[in-house]
């Protein structure tokens, strides 16, 4: 199922990362605000590594949701990934 799926469940999405050996990290872009980021080990932009606990920490403050793909249309395992703003409850 090529399916995504948006969760901000901490355990969920280190388990999905850690499945597919990717690290947590962020965009080192000096004076901007820190770009989360996903280290699949594939040499991608200007990554800088940080700890599980800092990772979640950005994704919090930033009030962000985690977008993943279990697996892709062809059947083989997904590492599409990307961070959204999180829904606002309706009403508000």
């Amino acid at each position: 199922m090529s399916e995504a799926m948006t969760t901000s469940n901490h355990e969920v999405i280190r388990a999905w990362i850690e499945a597919r050996e990717g690290r947590p990290a962020v965009v080192a872009t000096p004076g901007k605000v820190a770009t989360l980021r996903v280290d699949f080990g594939a040499g991608e932009e200007d990554l800088r590594p940080i700890e599980w606990e800092d990772f979640f920490k950005v994704m919090d403050d930033n009030n962000l949701a985690f977008v993943h793909q279990d697996m892709t249309a062809e059947g083989s395992t997904s590492r599409f990934n990307k961070f959204v703003p999180r829904e606002q409850p309706s009403g508000r």
